[in-house]
């Protein structure tokens, strides 16, 4: 049986083609300290595992869940947008839970995007804005991030292009893969600019609350809930990758497009899951600061082993990452991650998996214990 000609237009994730590489190595007997994919290593609080626990009695929790999820559960996200951006919702009919992020920017762009609409992606950026992109026959349409800018758009350039296709812009503030933030007055520009182009702006947001003392929702802006949504999502904030857990806030109009889609391709998240993010979303501050607390204590170890690589990177970046500029001369980023690998049993990312801009930086993720930074400071 041949394949659907989609499958033509993208590759396997390549998180996952390497890792599996990793994998090989690590049956082989080789010591590998994975420091490539941000994947919490920490676990969610007792909390939260105890409110999953004991929802497993409750009646009724085995069974189909609501496409919308718990009301209790949309209150939830609801608040928590209130309590930390100051953002107003009706959890009626501008939030609806998702599981996970990525599955959202799938339904997003099948609800807005016909074959042949162009859609603006970060380059560097998340690959898998031009994978859906691709799959669901768009057209990928990269604009430059570069460090000379901030890592945020040059949108006088793009006034001059001709934008008449482009249907949908993503973005992500704070930025992936490289950490950086946007300002209310950048946020601001970026509505305007979706405003006068007639273009949905969907900013990616789940990099918040991790090393960064003043987040900031796109919703916060005047006029973003007429153009914008937000995606966001508790696997970083909360440990909760495993569970996938997220969600997209937005007008009614542009909610009810993404539940269609979404109402025919899965079912509600399991009872259990959403209230144990019910129990997540309600944590204390003392929960954000002792998250923070950790990684900055890795952060501060992972760029000791950025100093030992002769690699610069801004003091400033946020999220669970740290974006790192090669030294001059180097200028393969996946020769230089597959020589650590070989040599020094550490695998890193390569820049250049977020797009031709990542070319010659490297991304190291937090996900590791201090120990094992350490650990990979002395194979240096």
């Amino acid at each position: 049986m041949i394949g659907a000609k989609r499958l033509n237009t993208v590759e396997e994730y390549y998180f996952s083609k390497k890792l599996r590489e990793v994998r090989g190595l690590m049956a082989e007997g080789r010591p590998i300290i994975n420091m490539g994919i941000g994947s919490p290593d920490l676990e969610p609080s007792i909390e939260v595992q105890d409110a999953v626990k004991d929802a497993l009695s409750h009646d009724g929790a085995h069974q189909y869940q609501s496409y919308q999820g718990l009301p209790e559960l949309r209150e939830a996200f609801t608040s928590f947008y209130k309590n930390k951006f100051g953002v107003s919702v009706n959890s009626q009919t501008e939030v609806l839970p998702l599981m996970g992020s990525k599955e959202g920017i799938m339904h997003i762009s099948l609800a807005f995007l016909n074959p042949g609409d162009e859609v603006l992606i970060p380059n560097p950026g998340y690959p898998t804005y031009t994978s859906v992109t691709n799959l669901v026959g768009a057209v990928p349409r990269y604009y430059d991030l570069t460090n000379n800018n901030g890592w945020f758009p040059d949108l006088e350039a793009l006034r001059k292009q001709d934008l008449a296709k482009v249907k949908i812009m993503w973005t992500s503030y704070p930025h992936m893969p490289t950490g950086a933030t946007a300002s209310r007055e950048q946020l601001t520009l970026l509505v305007a600019f979706a405003k006068e182009n007639d273009i949905l702006l969907v900013n990616d947001n789940p990099y918040s609350f991790v090393l960064n003392q003043n987040p900031i929702s796109i919703l916060e802006i005047e006029g973003a809930m007429d153009v914008a949504l937000e995606l966001n999502s508790l696997s970083k904030t909360f440990n909760m990758a495993g569970w996938r857990v997220g969600m997209v806030l937005g007008n009614s109009e542009h909610i009810n497009a993404v539940l269609k889609v979404k109402s025919n391709m899965d079912s509600g998240m399991f009872y259990g899951i959403q209230k144990g993010a019910i129990a997540a979303l309600n944590s204390s501050e003392s929960w954000f600061s002792n998250l923070n607390k950790v990684y900055n204590e890795r952060r501060e170890l992972m760029c000791a082993l950025a100093d030992k690589l002769k690699c610069t990177y801004d003091k400033n970046s946020v999220g669970m990452f740290v974006w790192a500029k090669l030294p001059a001369g180097v200028l393969s980023s996946e020769q230089f991650i597959d020589t650590v690998l070989y040599d020094k049993n550490i695998f890193i990312t390569p820049g250049t998996i977020f797009g031709s801009n990542g070319e010659g930086y490297i991304r190291f993720s937090l996900c590791v214990t201090a120990d094992k930074i350490k650990e990979a400071i002395e194979r240096f």
